[in-house]
Formats: C-alpha cells, sequence, structure tokens
C-alpha cells in the first residue's frame, strides 16, 4: 500500500477492519477528523494499522437506543474508515492524528478477536458513491443552507469566516458542518447514513432549523 492511497472503489479496501466506537463522532468521506488518543488499547490499534500499511481505523458510534453491554456496547450498523494521514507523538504517550474519510462501511460481522480494540468484517458497496469526489452536490440548496447556517451563528453569538464558507464547494461545506455540528449521537448517526449529500444538506438544515424553533420558545417570556 502506497504512503498515498488511492481508492477507486469498495474492492480497494479491506473487508475486515478495527473499529473505534466514539459517541458523538461523525466522520464522512473526505472529511478529516483530529483524533487525541490515549487508552491501550487505541494506541494498540494505531500501532497495528500504521504497521499494515493499510493506515485504516473504522469510525463508529454505540447505539445508545439498545446500549448492550458498558465494557462492549453495541454499535450502529453504519460508520466511515477513514485513513491516517497525519500523526504526531505527544511525548506522554499519546498519539495525535488525523483521519481522512474514505467511505462509509456498514457492519457485516463482529469477530472475535484476541486485540485489545473491536474489529468488523463490513461492506462497503451500498457506498459506491462515496469514492466519486462532489457527486450529487450540484443538487444541494446551497442558498437555504447559508440562511440557515448564518442563523444559527446569529442565535448563538458565533462567527465564521464567510469567506471561506462562500469559496468552499458543496460536498465540503455539507460535509464540514455535519461533521462539527453540536447535535446528539441520533442526528449525527442520520447525517452519516443519508443516501447522498442533498439529502444529508436537508437533513442538516432540519435539525438546526428545530434546534433554533427550540430556543426560541425556551427564551420566551411566561405569559402572566
Amino acid at each position: 500500500m502506497p504512503m498515498n492511497a488511492i481508492y477507486h472503489g469498495p474492492a480497494d479496501l479491506p473487508e475486515v477492519i478495527p473499529v473505534f466506537p466514539l459517541p458523538g463522532a461523525l466522520l464522512l468521506p473526505r472529511g478529516q477528523m483530529p483524533l487525541n488518543i490515549f487508552e491501550p488499547r487505541y494506541l494498540a490499534m494505531v500501532d497495528d494499522a500504521l504497521a499494515s500499511r493499510q493506515r485504516l481505523i473504522g469510525m463508529i458510534q454505540p447505539d445508545s437506543a439498545h446500549p448492550g453491554l458498558e465494557e462492549k456496547p453495541n454499535l450502529f450498523k453504519v460508520g466511515c474508515v477513514g485513513r491516517i494521514t497525519q500523526i504526531a507523538e505527544s511525548g506522554d504517550g499519546r498519539y495525535l492524528l488525523q483521519l481522512t474519510g474514505v467511505a462509509r462501511f456498514r457492519v457485516e460481522e463482529e469477530l472475535e478477536v484476541t486485540t485489545p480494540y473491536r474489529q468488523c468484517r463490513v461492506t462497503y458497496a451500498p457506498f459506491a458513491d462515496d469514492f466519486v469526489a462532489r457527486k450529487g452536490e450540484d443538487a444541494v440548496d446551497r442558498k437555504s443552507l447559508l440562511r440557515t447556517l448564518a442563523d444559527f451563528l446569529t442565535a448563538n453569538n458565533l462567527k465564521a469566516d464567510w469567506e471561506g464558507i462562500e469559496n468552499a464547494p458543496n460536498e465540503a461545506l455539507v460535509n464540514a458542518l455535519a461533521m462539527m455540528s453540536p447535535y446528539g449521537s441520533a442526528e449525527k448517526q442520520a447525517l452519516l447514513e443519508a443516501p447522498d449529500l442533498k439529502t444529508r444538506a436537508e437533513i442538516l438544515i432540519a435539525v438546526t432549523e428545530i434546534e433554533l424553533a427550540k430556543n426560541r420558545t425556551d427564551g420566551e417570556t411566561p405569559l402572566q
């Protein structure tokens, strides 16, 4: 596997991958996720990923609606595999790394393994479009997305680099906003499992509008 890997389709990725269960973590194709790795089992996972030269880790959320065992929570069926594209040692036993999303996967089976971290047999076939950069971005309602983002920033007294936002392609914009969104696991999973970019943008707009409406309602002065 070359240092700079290019993935053309599901056949380019391994069927068995290590998985990192992390609540609220959303990785999307071509998105970038920083991680601070300090637990021994996940340090071992990173070491093994680097040794394999695949440098792949599957990000997946625990299923909070069906939690299972505390030491081994049930997982959602869909996650996203990422490649380690940056890594640094902290000097105190941690790894600081960046994952770049490659493609979503569906868990077919969790394997019984001797490694301290979990591994799953997965398929990427349902998400073949993930390998095509910027696919479907012309269908995104960019105007509505930016209007909702502006409303959210105003309501929360936040600022943003509007020049950068306005220059970003639709795929990068939608996926970055989805990954940075402050919503819960269920909303993040819905964004992950959206069938296309247009639907992901619509979900993001809808969830944000619900939060804005909720905040307006919570802030109303009660009637006397």
